[in-house]
């Protein structure tokens, strides 16, 4: 009997274990993402009220002429017209020099932080977010008291010797840039502080025993990983400064017409909704488009600041 017994336990285990069927397991995995899709459907609903209808009845209405009927006047006008296209030179020209000062002035404040400990570097971390605890009008209007021709720069700079004469330091694009520059800094400090302190100092350390001096080291390791914080710190302050209306207004004197302004002018004014639908329109297309550049030239992970998969 137990010889009889290993024989027969020997032919159970060479006979081959049967394989699940494929068609079983494909329903099992359409109910699954069925499943998932009823979870995420209250989330793609509040999507689509809140995003995608908004968007659509802007593109409705920038297809529709004066007299209602469906027609492409807003694009033509605003290719033909080259105020338009001034207008939009501005928009990417302030947003070009905003996200290049905030670049130079916020690298190395968010190297500083990087470097103090972590306490230290907390408490820093307050004052540069203190201006996003104040409101924007606020703080526009507070450069307008600083930068007008008697303000207290000014006033300050004749009474030391600096310059004779009140310089022009407002409405015009050198006071919006300071106001931009001041409201954009936070948004580019934070990814940037956040990946360089995810950065191994022991990558340092090791270029250091190689024999590379600080700076070298510094342009070589510390530099290059910083990149990805720096390059998604810079594409939000670039989208977020396309769509910039009240610094521009108030500083700029209307001197500095951007996208925003323009399309604020066609409703309050000309109470013209499809050209300022065509501008917003046009406005949301770019925007896209530098966000899809930026991902395809960085990856997905690279634009949120962390390291790109390799």
């Amino acid at each position: 009997m137990t010889a009889l017994a290993a024989a027969r336990a020997e032919q159970t285990r060479a006979q081959p274990i049967a394989q699940p069927n494929a068609h079983a397991l494909r329903r099992v995995a359409q109910w699954e993402r069925l499943g998932l899709l009823g979870l995420l459907a209250p989330a793609l609903l509040l999507i689509a009220v809140t995003m995608l209808a908004p968007v659509g009845w802007l593109f409705y209405l920038s297809l529709l002429s004066d007299t209602g009927q469906w027609s492409f006047e807003h694009y033509q006008r605003m290719w033909e017209q080259p105020s338009y296209w001034r207008t939009f030179a501005t928009t990417f020209q302030v947003s070009l020099m905003t996200t290049g000062l905030c670049m130079l002035i916020g690298y190395p404040l968010a190297y500083c932080l990087s470097e103090l400990p972590r306490r230290a570097a907390n408490l820093c971390m307050i004052a540069v977010l203190l201006p996003l605890w104040t409101s924007l009008l606020v703080r526009t209007y507070a450069w307008l008291v600083l930068l007008q021709r008697k303000g207290l720069i000014n006033g300050w700079g004749i009474a030391l010797g600096w310059w004779d004469e009140p310089l022009a330091l407002v409405h015009n694009l050198t006071g919006t840039l300071i106001g931009t520059v001041h409201v954009m800094l936070p948004f580019l400090i934070l990814p940037l502080y956040s990946g360089m302190r995810a950065i191994d100092r022991d990558y340092l350390k090791a270029a250091a025993n190689l024999g590379a001096s600080p700076a070298r080291s510094f342009w070589l390791v510390f530099l290059p990983l910083s990149l990805p914080g720096l390059t998604s710190g810079a594409v939000i302050v670039f989208i977020l400064c396309l769509g910039f209306y009240i610094t521009p207004a108030v500083l700029g004197g209307g001197k500095v017409i951007m996208v925003s302004s323009r399309i604020a002018n066609d409703i309050e004014v000309f109470f013209n909704w499809g050209a300022a639908s065509a501008l917003g329109v046009v406005l949301l297309v770019l925007t896209v488009a530098v966000i899809l550049a930026a991902s395809r030239l960085m990856g997905a992970r690279g634009l949120l600041g962390g390291q790109e998969a390799r």
